[in-house]
């Protein structure tokens, strides 16, 4: 059963699981999705606002009409909605930063670069005694808190690998030599990367909303083998 975090007339928010698509696409051979599963349990269509990656899990809103989703979707596109996510990377980052790096999307046929902005915030940082690397004894990380201020794909996975702190799980744009390690060593295979809360003000209500997913027991298990909980 999927985990509902806000519902009224106009959209409905969950927790997304991490490890599942949003919806079905070409190049993926998957044959169980969220917005199908969604559907499902609620006994009703819906429409598509946004998307988080397979390996990311946290809030995600759908729209119960095309009408509702237009207008959602224009608020994402406005950079109105506030987006927050919870992630744990490779060292030790200062206390808080932006990171100001435009990026292309070859995956989708774009391969202009466009600006993208993250900002940061680190909320811990932990050393721990893990060899993992052949230069260092011990192993650092920082649990941070990100907010996009734009909308690229993989935006934030690029990003913190473009400063040389990549996410911990991520296959794609991760560390080999961490995440294999991880995987051998705790069973952890899980991209930590969490779409912890959305903040805006309701396109038809005009409710102030601050919608909040917990992380999983997976993201949880991370934090204590990183000594960051």
């Amino acid at each position: 059963m999927l985990e509902v975090l806000y519902e009224d007339e106009y959209i409905i928010a969950i927790n997304k699981p991490q490890g599942i698509l949003v919806h079905k696409t070409w190049i993926s051979e998957d044959k169980v999705f969220l917005l199908q599963l969604l559907r499902d349990q609620v006994g009703y269509r819906l429409y598509t606002i946004h998307r988080l990656d397979r390996g990311t899990s946290g809030v995600i809103l759908f729209a119960k009409s095309a009408e509702h989703s237009g207008r959602l979707s224009e608020l994402f596109m406005e950079h109105k909605i506030e987006k927050k996510y919870l992630a744990i990377v490779r060292g030790w980052l200062p206390e808080e930063d932006i990171i100001n790096y435009p990026l292309s999307d070859p995956e989708s046929g774009k391969y202009e670069k466009l600006e993208a902005l993250t900002a940061y915030k680190c909320l811990a940082k932990s050393e721990i005694n893990a060899a993992i690397g052949l230069k260092y004894k011990t192993a650092r990380f920082s649990l941070i808190e990100a907010c996009p201020r734009s909308g690229r794909r993989h935006q934030i996975r690029k990003h913190f690998a473009h400063i040389n702190h990549p996410i911990l799980g991520d296959k794609r744009h991760g560390d080999v030599k961490h995440n294999t390690y991880f995987r051998e060593h705790f069973k952890m295979d899980r991209m930590c990367l969490h779409a912890s809360s959305l903040q805006f003000s309701h396109p038809f209500t005009e409710e102030d909303l601050f919608i909040s997913a917990k992380y999983d027991e997976a993201f949880e298990h991370a934090l204590k083998i990183t000594d960051l909980h």
